[in-house]
């Protein structure tokens, strides 16, 4: 049974790591804010689970404060780069190579 965690554990080591690699690759890869932030906040949050989720697995963490700090950071998560998109929007930061900007009829 110990050694099914512990590949369950590494799996989802392994999955996180690749989740958040792509995250900061896309970071530096990807021309503007909003399309980094995208690729920040999208991929990360998933890699962050996944290591909590080994975190959970492997250590003697009770499966509730994980439960609930997952929850936090589903939730909290695209909250956070949708306010940021926001506010970078509202600074008029300019969008890379954009062919449609559809918040330019909302803009007061």
């Amino acid at each position: 049974m110990e050694n099914i965690s512990i590949i369950f554990t590494i799996l989802a080591i392994c999955i996180g790591t690749i989740f958040s690699l792509t995250g900061v690759i896309g970071y530096i890869r990807f021309p503007d804010v909003y399309t980094r932030l995208h690729a920040s906040a999208k991929v990360s949050v998933f890699g962050v689970v996944l290591l909590m989720v080994a975190a959970i697995i492997y250590t003697p963490l009770s499966f509730g404060k994980g439960l609930v700090l997952i929850c936090l950071l589903l939730v909290s998560g695209p909250v956070i780069s949708h306010a940021l998109a926001s506010a970078a929007y509202r600074i008029k930061i300019p969008l890379s190579k954009s062919k449609r900007n559809d918040l330019a009829d909302y803009s007061g």
